[in-house]
């Protein structure tokens, strides 16, 4: 039996290349005349998406246009189906066309300027579909599609990525991967013929000193890489095409650790990939291309967000994807409350748990959620708590569930007030947006004795924050949050959120280490254990930038404490805070001790933020020796 027959030309694309594409249709069945082809280019509206051509035949760039066997042309009509996000274009043909002959339909330009053409999407793909469909009966009554497609492939090689450890001990083995990419993020081995990748250390080993080949793959992984000498480093690659140099993100070889820093996302999507319509796609990009090394799922409970079926293969993903020791996967889903709940993205210890849907009378509200969960089985994370309308009072804390919360995501920051210094403020110019409101204030809730740690969120653009994208909110770089753990798996780095052993990044992968007594954030001290603190609390800390550091500001109880402005790429620091606990602490609304907490804001010359989770001194009422008499040190 004869087939129709589809053919593309040019039968590849580079990613984001302008050109006229021809798809040639030779028909295994005669057409008669009033047929109606629909020309579908399965667009997602997304910022990668291929680009959508005019139907006006004024217009003479971009265009689309079908060409019969003859030679006349026809322009198709927009339609726009339920459920599609761009639409699909109609012809009608005005006469038959027999079986055997060809029609040919052209996105680009007539003419022969190629930068008048049709702009292909931006991300790479194998066998990029286009559908065509037919109905003899011109009724628009169309049936299944014949299929068209095209492979996507990196373009020029523009930049290379390297990823590294942030942190490493002295002689521990570890391995380097490296990507070459266009200007999109694809990978790529589009580079010019004989190009030599050149590798060394910034700041040590001169001898060291290796060729590398751009692959075919667009990727290599450089294993067994190691220091002998504790320090700050950097992996450097230099291209001999144009002489252009990269930088991994900084090192910190500690002389002894036993203790690494993994970098990942609980809460967010990709502007590439959406994770509701490709959960597979998603997480081959989060782990390949964006190489974080834990991901949390982060679906909003509702039907219309996350149908059951998708939330099984969710589920099934989250289990099929964990490894150990390369990339974690933690199930979550986000869950809006009733007034003052606020958002919550809740975390499950474990793999194939139920969807919390609001609508069933188990999870209708936190207070039910918690009472037949165990905190060994969810992490609950207050999420964008400063967002009027969808803020978190705080006033139903709890500190069972309740160990860390989200300080910043791609729609701003709930550290405080933009009056009270809040770099990255939730705003709407327009004021038709959301914006920010004192009752979620990390800060205040951090005054009234709640303890949590910090993490940092991605964008997101479903759920209540799916009008956002397309308004003038103001929006900024997605969040990374760092887990300073042992061993990467699941188990352990969820049990380091627990103990608040994390800090939260604007999406720059600065290595932050903050100290008080020697104890790492997220740690509650005491003057019961250690009576010193109630006369000093020897601060000290680094910072391994990305970028020149403007500032560190050490924060107490809400408010600056110090300040330091070292404008270099990596500082080490200390600090005696003198003043008397007593004198400074807060009273705590419950029956617990006074006590005061520390955390640190860091912010690079290029406006990349961190924070570090808070440290906690409780003031014990069996304190009354005399403070000590010692000269106040200068910070460094």
């Amino acid at each position: 039996m004869r087939r129709s027959i589809c053919l593309t030309e040019p039968n590849f694309a580079l990613a984001g290349e302008t050109k006229t594409w021809k798809f040639s249709y030779t028909l295994a069945a005669g057409f008669p005349k009033g047929t109606k082809l629909k020309f579908d280019l399965m667009m997602q509206n997304r910022p990668t998406d291929w680009e959508i051509p005019q139907n006006d035949p004024k217009i003479k760039e971009n265009s689309i246009w079908l060409a019969l066997p003859g030679g006349k042309t026809l322009t198709p009509e927009e339609i726009y189906s339920p459920n599609h996000y761009a639409p699909a274009f109609e012809f009608t043909l005005p006469g038959e066309i027999k079986a055997g002959e060809t029609i040919e339909i052209f996105l680009g330009t007539p003419g022969k300027d190629p930068s008048k053409g049709n702009c292909a999407q931006t991300i790479t793909q194998r066998r990029r579909p286009f559908h065509l469909y037919v109905d003899t009966k011109g009724k628009g009554d169309y049936k299944e599609p014949e299929i068209f497609s095209l492979d996507i492939r990196g373009n020029i090689l523009i930049n290379i990525r390297i990823f590294v450890p942030s942190l490493v001990a002295k002689n521990r083995r570890f391995d380097v991967i490296v990507r070459f990419e266009d200007s999109f993020g694809n990978l790529t081995s589009n580079a010019p013929e004989g190009t030599l990748i050149e590798l060394s250390y910034e700041f040590l080993r001169e001898n060291l000193n290796w060729n590398l080949f751009v692959p075919e793959t667009g990727f290599i992984v450089l294993p067994n890489l190691y220091f002998n000498e504790p320090g700050i480093y950097k992996i450097q690659l230099k291209s001999s095409s144009n002489n252009a140099v990269f930088y991994s993100s900084p090192i910190k070889c500690l002389g002894e650790s036993d203790y690494s820093i993994y970098w990942g996302t609980l809460h967010g999507e990709s502007e590439k990939i959406d994770s509701s319509e490709g959960i597979d796609t998603f997480m081959r990009h989060i782990r390949d291309e964006v190489v974080r090394q834990f991901v949390g799922t982060s679906s909003f409970e509702s039907p219309e967000e996350t149908s059951n079926e998708v939330w099984k293969a969710i589920c099934s993903n989250i289990h099929e994807y964990n490894e150990e020791s390369r990339f974690t996967t933690m199930l979550g889903l986000q869950w809006f409350g009733d007034e003052n709940e606020g958002l919550r993205q809740i975390i499950y210890w474990k793999d194939n748990k139920p969807l919390m849907r609001k609508k069933d009378s188990k999870y209708t509200n936190l207070k039910k959620i918690y009472k037949i969960h165990s905190p060994k089985e969810i992490l609950a994370i207050p999420e964008f708590t400063m967002a009027k309308g969808y803020e978190t009072d705080f006033s139903e804390f709890n500190p069972d569930f309740e160990r860390i919360v989200e300080i910043y995501n791609a729609w701003g920051s709930s550290e405080c007030l933009e009056k009270e210094g809040n770099p990255r403020p939730i705003k709407s110019p327009s004021g038709e947006g959301i914006n920010e409101t004192q009752e979620g204030s990390i800060r205040s809730a951090l005054n009234q004795n709640m303890r949590f740690g910090f993490v940092a969120g991605g964008l997101d653009d479903r759920g209540i924050y799916q009008d956002l994208y397309e308004s003038d909110q103001a929006q900024y770089s997605p969040g990374l949050t760092a887990i300073i753990a042992i061993e990467q798996t699941r188990d352990t780095l969820i049990q380091a959120l627990y103990n608040r052993s994390c800090y939260a990044t604007t999406g720059a992968r600065i290595v932050l280490g903050f100290y008080i007594a020697g104890s790492q954030i997220g740690t509650e001290l005491s003057t019961k254990n250690k009576p010193g603190l109630a006369f000093n609390r020897h601060i000290t800390g680094f910072i391994c930038g990305t970028a020149p550091i403007k500032e560190i500001l050490i924060i107490c109880n809400g408010t600056e404490l110090h300040k330091l402005q070292p404008n270099q790429v990596n500082v080490e620091f200390e600090y005696d805070d003198f003043q008397e606990l007593k004198n400074i602490a807060l009273d705590s609304p419950d029956e617990r001790p006074p006590f005061a907490y520390y955390y640190i804001r860091v912010m690079q010359e290029d406006g990349q933020i961190a924070w570090s989770s808070p440290i906690w001194v409780d003031l014990s009422e069996s304190i009354s020796a005399i403070p000590p008499q010692k000269s106040k040190k200068k910070a460094s």
